[in-house]
């Protein structure tokens, strides 16, 4: 008797109280609020599942202290209409470090007019008797300390580079004519070029550029030397792929990216001056990726190109500069919890207010056909 008035009991506090199969009423309206609000259901479940899986991300911000890194500069641009052998790759920073002349890590891939890709293979050189090889070709009064013998046309160059005179007449010179170097020139001129890879730069404050003209110093000017193009004006439309600084992470914006600069106008100099932020990003296993984000600011302008310093060179120039404040961004796992309860509001909310709907519409119609049923009887 004792367990049957606690079952008793018990049982008062059911707040499902079930009705008899007999009175209840089944409806067609009350079938296709079932099916929508399942639908319903369904679509958000899968969003609030999809939501659960994905990762949180929680930025932070702080003083950047690091002292002595590198900074990394992924770079793939095309130049539709400047070959590749009138193209010059520099970079200098505030701290006085200058890479003139980049080919170590940056590569160029000679296209054809159309953008085709053009195979560079290894050119036989010609000449009409064999080449001693332990010859000490002139210089022409470019030698120095470090470089005596000029035995090819590039020799000759970097020497001049060194002692900053202009290269303008490589037809008298030995080594040029023997290579071929003007015919060269002259074959790649109405190619285009692309150039691509990474260049290594200390984290301060500076630019890299993309100019013709064979660049050199002179009396602690940046130079580049357009006097052996005979007056030739350059085309500067390019196409950026991809300049980013550092590696990429999940989410990363780089709003260089796919950006197209037609050049209407001959010897336009194009100006991005960078605001690069400092940035980390720790995934959920510990790993963390060390990179940077930017923003970008344009500028353009047409120079005369008589000029040989950066201030009136036509070319494409990038001018960044490091801010102090360091971005961390940290992945966190959402919580389960947090995911149950969604899925529980979702479920109830969508059964209550159909619920709700199905008894409004069919009261209504109960009403409604009381009413039509009385018109009727009168």
């Amino acid at each position: 008797m004792a367990t049957k008035s606690f079952y008793e009991r018990l049982r008062q506090f059911d707040a499902y109280p079930k009705t008899l199969e007999d009175f209840r009423i089944k409806t067609y309206g009350g079938a296709s609020i079932t099916i929508i609000s399942g639908i319903i259901m369904v679509i958000l479940f899968i969003s609030e599942l999809n939501y659960y899986l994905t990762k949180e991300i929680q930025p932070e911000l702080f003083v950047d202290t690091s002292r002595g890194q590198k900074l990394r500069i992924n770079v793939d641009i095309i130049f539709p209409k400047l070959p590749c052998a009138y193209l010059s790759i520099d970079a200098m920073d505030v701290s006085g470090e200058q890479q003139i002349d980049l080919d170590h890590s940056m590569f160029k891939q000679r296209l054809t007019p159309e953008g085709q890709k053009i195979e560079d293979n290894p050119e036989k050189m010609t000449v009409k008797k064999p080449l001693d090889p332990k010859r000490c070709e002139s210089c022409y009064g470019a030698e120095s300390g470090d470089l005596k013998c000029c035995n090819t046309c590039e020799d000759v160059r970097e020497a001049y580079r060194k002692k900053g005179w202009a290269f303008n007449e490589a037809e008298t010179i030995e080594q040029c004519e023997r290579e071929g170097w003007s015919d060269k020139m002259n074959a790649q001129k109405n190619e285009g070029c692309q150039v691509y890879g990474y260049l290594e730069v200390n984290k301060v404050a500076g630019n890299f550029h993309f100019a013709p003209g064979k660049s050199f110093q002179q009396q602690h000017v940046h130079v580049h030397d357009l006097q052996a193009f005979g007056g030739k004006k350059f085309n500067i439309t390019h196409i950026i792929n991809n300049v980013s600084f550092g590696k990429d992470y999940p989410g990363i914006v780089n709003p260089l990216d796919s950006t197209v600069q037609v050049a209407e106008e001959m010897q336009k100099m194009y100006q991005y001056y960078v605001k690069i932020v400092p940035t980390t990003y720790t995934k959920t296993n510990g790993e963390t990726v060390y990179t940077n984000q930017f923003s970008v600011t344009k500028n353009d302008k047409i120079v005369s190109g008589k000029l040989s310093g950066e201030t009136g060179l036509p070319g494409v120039f990038f001018i960044y500069e490091l801010s102090p404040i360091m971005v961390k961004y940290t992945e966190v796992q959402r919580s389960f919890m947090h995911f149950l309860t969604g899925v529980c509001a979702i479920i109830g909310g969508i059964f209550t207010v159909a619920g709700l709907i199905d008894s409004m519409i069919y009261h209504s119609a109960r009403v409604l056909q009381e009413k039509i049923d009385l018109g009727k009887a009168t």
